[in-house]
């Protein structure tokens, strides 16, 4: 494997990479070999900012329209759930020698820090991987735009957006079998396809900012250390 390419990275981590597939909570095996491929790219070089979802606990959207609660407070339920997440994680990173920080954009005191910028650059530049938690800290937002946003204002190289499946396709390859595999992909082809990988207010982000975002399998293992490698692997979306 090559050297790293790249000085600073954000890894979007969806709450179901934190369970086994098609079950919810945090599974322990899931969590350390999340927590596992962290720590091997902050031995690679860079420093590592992490955006976590809470998928694996609550999405606020789907909660309101199956509840009584309202979208404003299902969200903010679902930005507690990410604090949830990024304790559990952190906790693991710090068992394996990897030393880190908790940031939430909403306050809770007991357990994590504020978001506050130039707190968050300093621990970076200290090594430390810095977990974003509490989302955006309002509703309507979602994690993946939350990852664009602490991209652009951390100044990131490179933004993984980490799922299940193995990059960006034409279609949903569970339900279309023809649907190709994009190696590559322009923010606004992205755009113009309706693709649904990342919300369409996170990619017009990346695009005014000017950071790719590689879209990639997080259970392939290997995978993450390979992007930031400058190796190819899942799917680059960047200007045409």
């Amino acid at each position: 494997m090559g050297e790293c390419q790249y000085k600073r990275v954000l890894l979007k981590l969806s709450g179901e990479s934190f369970c086994e597939p098609g079950e919810f909570g945090i599974n322990g095996a899931s969590l350390e070999s999340v927590a596992q491929r962290i720590a091997e790219i902050g031995r690679l070089g860079p420093q590592v900012a992490v955006v976590v979802g809470a998928g694996n606990i609550l999405r606020g959207e789907t909660f309101s329209r199956t509840s009584h609660i309202p979208r404003n407070t299902a969200d903010y339920m679902g930005m507690l759930a990410t604090i949830i997440n990024a304790c559990a994680l952190q906790e693991t990173l710090e068992k394996l020698g990897q030393p880190t920080r908790v940031m939430s954009a909403i306050e809770v005191a007991a357990m994590c820090e504020p978001f506050i910028r130039r707190r968050a650059l300093h621990h970076l530049e200290r090594g430390r991987v810095t977990i974003l938690a509490g989302g955006t800290g309002n509703p309507f937002f979602t994690t993946d735009t939350c990852a664009a946003l602490r991209a652009s204002e951390l100044d990131v190289n490179l933004l993984i957006k980490a799922t299940k499946v193995d990059g960006v396709y034409s279609a949903d390859p569970k339900k279309d079998p023809g649907a190709k595999l994009f190696d590559r992909i322009s923010y606004d082809e992205v755009l113009q396809r309706g693709l649904r990988i990342m919300d369409h207010a996170a990619i017009s982000l990346c695009q005014e900012n000017g950071i790719p975002i590689t879209v990639l399998n997080i259970f392939k293992k290997g995978n993450i250390a390979k992007a930031i490698c400058g190796e190819s692997v899942g799917t680059v979306i960047g200007p045409a």
